[in-house]
């Protein structure tokens, strides 16, 4: 691909690094951008440099926050008694917009996968089970339900979980498989994922 500039060259090389974008589609962007009133495009700038040195990680759920602790783990309007576990964050977000959950999350950050080098010390999984074991006072854990993808990895990463989980005595849940085998929870319909929610099951290691 000729560019006309090296400045559009080097902003279509920078934006086509990002995920499901070529540079037909970063072309399309830079040119759109370029358009654009001076303000807009300091505004998108700004807001990008803000996001990447400002923002945080939950110290109790991993997932993103502005603050310590995110917002969901610091509500009251949310059921502390149960934690969702889910691999990234992007499957906070998908759960969020069921609106069939009220309870907490644990972000583990991927799951076990040997062929990958990623064994439990590589994921959230120690500050997990941290969780369920603190007992305060009304913070006990009566549930974690296990939301990650279904694929052989995600069932080691379920087992491995439920296995450390046991001595709890924690009611330890699945949700349902009407997420298709291999899929992942960001890309399923979230009619699909709030009933999945809804109908989770008892997951056993037995």
């Amino acid at each position: 691909m000729n560019f006309p500039s090296k400045l559009i060259e080097d902003a279509v090389t920078e934006i086509s690094r990002l995920p499901g974008i070529g540079k037909k589609t970063a072309l399309r962007l830079a040119l759109h951008l370029l358009k654009q009133k001076e303000a807009v495009t300091e505004s998108l700038s700004q807001s990008i440099t803000k996001m990447r040195t400002e923002i945080k990680y939950c110290s109790v759920c991993h997932n993103i926050s502005d603050t310590e602790v995110c917002g969901i783990c610091t509500s009251m309007r949310r059921d502390k008694s149960t934690i969702c576990v889910v691999e990234e964050i992007p499957d906070v977000l998908a759960i969020e917009n069921t609106s069939q959950y009220n309870g907490l999350y644990h972000v583990l950050g991927g799951v076990i996968s040997p062929i990958q080098g990623i064994g439990p010390d590589e994921l959230k999984i120690d500050s997990l089970i941290n969780r369920v074991a603190k007992v305060s006072s009304g913070d006990k854990v009566d549930e974690v339900i296990l939301a990650l993808p279904a694929t052989m990895e995600g069932d080691t990463t379920s087992f491995y979980i439920t296995r450390k989980l046991k001595e709890y005595g924690v009611k330890v849940s699945t949700i349902a498989r009407g997420i298709p085998i291999g899929g992942e929870l960001e890309y399923t319909d979230e009619v699909t994922l709030g009933r999945s929610i809804l109908t989770r099951v008892n997951y056993s290691a037995d």
